[in-house]
Parts: structure tokens; C-alpha cells; sequence
């Protein structure tokens, strides 16, 4: 049987899908660790946005060229912001499942198999991967949007021994997710030593060479002080933390991987043997450096290096392979299986979705207004603030289940003081935006019960800022243009020196501007110690 089915009938069934996938697990624009991929790709398109403390999303975003990237094609197509990242997240969505597909047509025979495991898989997009704060795919745009397809392209051409095909993906994904890179060629290396008895012509070099976007210098030292405060939140880093099911879900998905690899699967191409063993040591490698990391406080920094991230690639092969067994073996000549197993997981999956953004609608299309009062007062704050305002909010607003993690600086295009919930997660990775991010959380902590005399000694500390929204209550004394469901957006009193500090405001760091140029400065202010990690700094 061919490797694809003939004419068109594979982009047009990945195309379907794609709208499938979307209807199921719906779009948010600016949620999450969109809260830091969405400001930087919007300033990088308009420079006169977020003029105060960038640093807090600039930090990770001139290490990829995510951000000018969005930039450019919104520049191109005349589209807005919005929409331009709308576009790009179903392009991506749909270079997954053609992903998919291309990994699935290695490793199985029949079309059956294929088809199941690329209907399992867009099934399950949303899930979790592990206890490793990702999803297998998320449900709005960052840079993992881009490498996760893009490994799975690599790991498919690798499979095939298409080496030079392989090599231009991994560059590619290096420019745009640095740490992603790392495990490609990690697992390139590894394939290369399980087939070193034969002749591999394979660009070796050219594929180590990803790991020169890898900034140097980890070093063994505890997190000590605010740093220590951000770093231990992210509990995940550390095996200790784990649950039990966590562990389950590690060391379940290898043992699948090891009976697969072990069974002799019928259907099954070479490339399916040899993908199941190669996760093995991939993951146990990870799981050993894991469990390192965590036995003492000295190797702090470097388990910023997350090794457990590798169970994102893991789970999703695991998902993609147990797909296409169900097929080859429980749905020949019985079709209906197909529809047993996938419509339960539809229906979850569809469950947790309006469970995790329980006051917005399922897919949400850019707009002037929303059916989420936060969301709404942020376009309205878009819409009728100056470009140059700077906000205070609470500090751990995301924590507010009415937000639905939707990000302020995302939607509202407005800078504002450090958050303590994602820009936490970005002073985790880069040590030396700690200070500044505990004395801003710090300052707008329970910020919805300020009285009007907080907010001067507020303004005393931080003379930019003017505006600022609560939750709640308007407080009194203050002019609050905008008051509706819960949600007022109020004007302070802007102090003699406040416009001069937003006039000269920027990054307080002082970053340059083009797309790899802060390499240098990351290694002459010590944050190079994680521009690996820096792409993405789930919390």
C-alpha cells in the first residue's frame, strides 16, 4: 500500500480535522504563557506599545523569531494583530496533524491505522502532558505552537533517513523555540548511536550545531532570596513535588512504549520498533537528570533545564502509536470501533475545555466586546487609554477564576506592573528580574481592596503608573470612566515627575531590540545562564 492516500483526500480530511480540533478544544488569544508570546510579538509590530518594564516578555522573545515573524505576516496580509495570530494558530494546528500524519505513515502500513492515530490524536490535543505544565498542543499561540509540529517533522524524516530535510527543520525549529532543539538533537543523537553499525550519511554536524543557540554558563549554586520565591513556585521543577499519578505518568507511557517495541506488532513499519525503543532511554535519561536536579539545592539552576519536558515529545508519540494500534488491530472490519473510542474522548475533552474557561465562549474571535467582563474591560481599556498608560493590578489577578487566565498586557495592549503568577514564571528563568518582579508583585498585592490613599503611596513608589483596573468596587475619590459587571477602570491622579518617567520609560533592563541580539547582553548580565529555557515559561 502507497505511504498517502492518492489526490487531495489527506489535506482535505487534516484540513476537517483542524476545524474539528478547533470546535473541541476551542481558541483564547492572550491566556496562559500567551501573556508573554503576545505582548512581544504585538510591540514588535507596533514599537510605541508597552513602553514600561518589556523586560518581563522581551526577555525570552529576542532569543526566537516568533515575535517578528507574527510581526511581519500582519504587515504583509494588512490583517491586524489579532487576527494574524489567530490565522497563524490554525496553520499550526493544521501542520500538527499533518505531522502526525507524515510520523504515522512511517511507522504503519494501512491507511486504518494511520487515520486512527491522527483521529486519536486530534482528540486528545488539550491533554496534559505528564505533570509538565504543557499541553500537548495548546489552545492559543506561542512558539510551541511552531516546534512541536516542527519535531515531529524531524523525528519523521529522521525515521526515513531523509537527513537533509530533517537538518532544515531542526534549524528551523532552533530559531524558533531554542529549548525544544535541545531534546531534537538530544534524540538525533541518540538515533545515531542505535544505528551506528550501519552507514548513516546523516549532516550530523550540521544538526549539533542547533545546540550553538544555547547560551552557556549554568553553574552549581542555590536560588536564594526573591529568586528562591519564584523558583520553588514552579513546584513541577522538582520529582519531589510529584504525586504518585504524576509518576504514573511517566512511567506508564515508557512501559507502553517497551511492549510495543517488544510485541511485533503487525501493520507496523520498521520505523515503529525503533521509535518505541528510542523513547526508552530518552525518557529514563530524563527521569535520572530529574531526580538529580532535585536531590539538593545546589543544582537550583540548572534544573531550570526542566529535563522532564521530554515527556511532552513522549506523550505525544505514545498517544499517536496507541492510535494507530487501535486501529490495526480493534477496528479492521469493524469501523465502529473507531467511533467508540473517540467520540467518549471527544466528549472529556470538550468537558474540560469549557471547565478551564468556564466564562468565555468556546472559540473566541477577535472583537470589540466579549462575553467575559475581564476580557471586556481590557478591550475597553485597549480602546479608550493612550498608548503610553501603565496599569497596576493585583498582582495575582490570574488567580481570579473570572479572568479565565486571560493576560492584561495581551488584550489590553497597555503596559503594567509586574504580575506575580506569569511574570513570576519569566523572573524563574531569567534570576535577575527577580528583585524587581517581588517588589512589583509586592506593591500590588490585594490591590482590589485599595483605598485612594494606597494608590498615592503606590504612584510614591512607582511614579508611571496612572491608571489601573479593580475588581470589584470602584474605589472612592477616584474618576473610574468605565464601571460594568464587576469591573472598574479607574484614573489616578498622575504625579509632577510621571510623565517624564513614561515619556523616558523602556525596558528597565535595557534590552536591544534585534531578534538574537541580547545574546550578548543575556551573558553580560548573568541571564544566559537560561536562554535555554527561555522560550517558554510556563508556571
Amino acid at each position: 500500500m502507497s505511504n498517502s492516500p492518492r489526490g487531495c483526500w489527506p489535506i482535505l480530511r487534516l484540513a476537517a480535522l483542524t476545524i474539528a480540533a478547533i470546535l473541541l478544544h476551542g481558541y483564547h488569544l492572550g491566556v496562559e504563557d500567551g501573556e508573554i508570546y503576545v505582548p512581544a510579538a504585538k510591540k514588535a509590530f507596533n514599537p510605541a506599545l508597552y513602553p514600561y518594564a518589556t523586560e518581563f516578555f522581551l526577555s525570552h522573545g529576542h532569543l526566537s523569531i516568533f515575535s517578528p515573524l507574527l510581526a511581519w505576516t500582519a504587515r504583509l496580509t494588512h490583517l491586524s494583530m489579532d487576527w494574524a495570530i489567530l490565522a497563524w494558530f490554525v496553520v499550526t494546528l493544521f501542520a500538527m496533524l499533518l505531522a502526525c500524519w507524515t510520523l504515522a505513515s512511517a511507522c504503519f502500513e494501512s491507511q486504518r491505522a494511520r487515520w486512527c492515530a491522527v483521529l486519536v490524536v486530534t482528540t486528545v490535543l488539550a491533554m496534559p502532558a505528564s505533570n509538565t505544565g504543557l499541553l500537548l498542543m495548546d489552545t492559543y499561540l506561542t512558539a510551541r505552537s511552531f516546534s512541536t509540529p516542527l519535531t515531529l517533522f524531524a523525528l519523521a524524516f529522521l525515521l526515513e533517513r531523509k537527513y537533509l530535510s530533517a537538518c532544515i527543520v531542526v534549524l528551523l525549529t532552533a530559531l524558533i523555540h531554542p529549548q525544544m532543539v535541545v531534546y531534537l538533537v538530544f534524540l538525533t543523537a541518540m538515533l545515531a548511536l542505535a544505528e551506528r553499525h550501519k552507514q548513516i550519511h546523516a549532516p550530523q554536524p550540521v544538526l549539533v550545531a542547533a545546540a550553538g543557540f544555547i547560551p552557556g554558563g549554568f553553574h552549581l549554586a542555590p536560588a536564594t532570596g526573591a529568586y528562591r520565591e519564584c523558583f520553588y513556585a514552579r513546584d513541577y521543577y522538582f520529582l519531589y513535588n510529584w504525586a504518585w499519578y504524576h509518576w504514573l505518568g511517566l512511567l506508564a507511557p515508557l512501559a507502553i512504549l517497551a511492549w510495543f517495541w517488544k510485541g511485533k506488532l503487525r501493520g507496523t513499519r520498521p520505523a515503529f520498533a525503533q521509535l518505541c525503543f528510542i523513547m526508552l532511554p530518552f525518557g529514563l535519561f530524563s527521569i535520572v537528570v530529574g531526580l538529580l536536579f532535585s536531590s539538593s539545592p545546589e543544582f537550583d539552576m540548572l534544573a531550570r533545564l526542566q529535563p522532564l519536558r521530554t515527556f511532552h515529545l513522549i506523550t505525544i508519540v505514545l498517544m499517536l502509536l496507541l492510535g494507530g494500534v487501535i486501529g490495526e488491530y480493534a477496528a479492521k472490519g469493524r469501523k465502529w470501533v473507531v467511533a467508540v473510542v473517540v467520540l467518549p474522548l471527544a466528549t472529556g475533552m470538550f468537558f474540560a475545555a469549557r471547565q478551564n474557561f468556564p466564562h468565555s465562549t468556546q472559540i473566541e474571535l477577535p472583537s470589540t466586546s466579549s462575553s467575559n467582563p475581564w476580557v471586556n474591560a481590557l478591550l475597553w481599556v485597549r480602546v479608550h487609554t493612550p498608548q503610553n498608560a501603565v496599569f497596576a493590578l493585583d498582582a495575582r489577578y490570574l488567580y481570579d477564576p473570572d479572568t479565565d487566565v486571560h493576560g492584561f498586557r495581551a488584550i489590553a495592549e497597555r503596559s503594567s506592573l509586574a504580575d506575580y503568577v506569569k511574570d513570576g514564571g519569566v523572573a524563574s528563568l531569567f534570576p535577575n528580574l527577580a528583585d524587581e518582579w517581588k517588589q512589583m508583585s509586592t506593591a500590588t498585592y490585594q490591590l482590589n481592596h485599595f483605598q485612594a490613599q494606597d494608590f498615592r503611596n503606590l504612584q510614591t513608589e512607582y511614579p508611571a503608573v496612572t491608571w489601573t483596573i479593580v475588581h470589584g468596587p470602584a474605589p472612592s475619590g477616584l474618576t473610574c470612566p468605565y464601571e460594568q459587571r464587576g469591573y472598574a477602570v479607574c484614573q489616578l491622579e498622575e504625579t509632577h515627575s510621571a510623565a517624564a518617567v513614561r515619556s523616558t520609560s523602556g525596558p528597565i533592563g535595557g534590552h536591544p531590540s534585534s531578534a538574537f541580539g541580547n545574546l550578548a547582553w543575556l551573558g553580560q548580565n548573568g541571564v544566559k545562564k537560561k536562554g535555554l529555557c527561555s522560550i517558554f515559561p510556563s508556571v
